[in-house]
């Protein structure tokens, strides 16, 4: 999910005051000391800026195959896959991870990976595969782009939460939403797209020009939409927003509950499920990676039931691996999304460019 994805906990953890070093470490990083004997059989790992695993993690990794792992983190994730577009066939690593669905076509038109079909894959779920055949690119996580709520305000105002896309454009909803720009952010990408597969090609704008007379509020991204105009987030009430509604992730509030101290029994906010859009995020061999070996090692790694339990409570997404089981806070916590909107990715990049082009035009003029 594009860093998306996933930098809310590091954000949200930043509001609560609490550090994240082990979960988001430096540009580089490496699961061995520098002066150890693994170093000669280092795999590279480039991402975008929110990949995390614990230590513990990588070092069973290294004591498992030899390899050393280095996080190379290379911007969000639309910057990170344009810099190993431009580097084709002389890769940064041997492995990326973070594209997901609303740029694969992209990454696999410009012919950038090795097929390799990683061990363990007939255990990853079927909707997660969409290279199905190919395995060009390896499924590693899921995450929902959701409205969340900010439970006391609705509890105060004795007004039910919205549940739905439709729900958002009625009057009882007015001036209370904000939203990320579809031009300059991931989740507020992932809304657009979740419009779109909800009303159709004939039917999404005039959803979003009913969203826009109802007082919809655009901001550029996720830091300032959910930390600075959410009421319902910590950041947010420090910084005394006053929007109860934010497009955010259906991972959000487990995060917020993590975050907190003492933490609460229950998550201050909810999401409105109907509302969500699944990103799918993948890696995969780079060509022309030196150690392919490696590259391939660590593929088969990140679909480890070790690796996928890992996922939740360091990078809040879901794993793809059908029998990995959640940590209870993320559990507990966390939303459950049956039916999210979902678009197909050779449909995303035929349309993206015009879809955001059009929604600027309509939204923010």
């Amino acid at each position: 999910m594009s860093s998306t994805k996933k930098i809310v906990g590091a954000a949200l953890a930043a509001a609560l005051g609490v550090s994240t070093l082990a979960a988001c470490g430096g540009e580089s990083k490496d699961s061995s000391d520098a002066g150890s004997s693994t170093k000669s059989k280092t795999v590279t790992l480039v991402s975008h800026e929110s990949f995390a695993a614990s230590p513990a993690v990588l070092k069973a990794f290294t004591k498992e195959t030899g390899y050393t792992v280095r996080v190379l983190e290379s911007g969000d994730a639309g910057e990170a896959l344009n810099k190993e577009i431009l580097t084709k066939g002389s890769p940064q690593g041997d492995v990326f991870f973070g594209v997901d669905n609303t740029l694969l076509s992209r990454a696999l038109d410009n012919d950038l990976f090795t097929s390799y079909e990683a061990k363990g894959l007939d255990q990853v779920a079927d909707a997660a595969q969409l290279d199905r055949g190919q395995h060009r690119v390896t499924p590693v996580d899921t995450g929902d782009v959701c409205v969340n709520y900010d439970k006391k305000y609705f509890a105060d105002k004795k007004l039910a939460p919205p549940k739905t896309f439709d729900d958002l454009a009625e009057p009882a909803y007015k001036d209370l939403l904000v939203v990320e720009n579809a031009a300059t952010s991931s989740p507020g990408l992932g809304f657009l797209l979740g419009s779109v597969a909800a009303y159709g090609d004939d039917g999404w704008e005039g959803y979003w020009q009913k969203l826009k007379d109802n007082g919809v509020k655009v901001v550029d991204g996720w830091e300032q939409a959910y930390n600075e105009e959410f009421s319902g987030s910590a950041g947010g009430k420090k910084a005394k927003g006053d929007r109860p509604l934010v497009v955010s992730y259906a991972s959000s509030p487990p995060v917020e509950v993590l975050y907190s101290e003492p933490q609460p029994a229950e998550a201050p906010t909810g999401v409105a499920t109907g509302t969500c859009f699944r990103q799918t995020e993948f890696a995969g061999l780079l060509k022309g990676a030196k150690n392919e070996e490696g590259g391939k090692a660590l593929l088969d790694f990140l679909v480890s039931k070790q690796f996928q339990e890992d996922m939740p409570l360091n990078m809040f997404v879901n794993p793809v691996l059908k029998d990995a089981k959640l940590p209870a806070l993320f559990a507990k916590h966390g939303v459950v999304v049956d039916q999210p909107e979902t678009v197909d990715p050779e449909k995303i990049a035929k349309n993206r460019e015009q879809w955001i082009q059009s929604w600027s035009s309509l939204v923010l003029k």
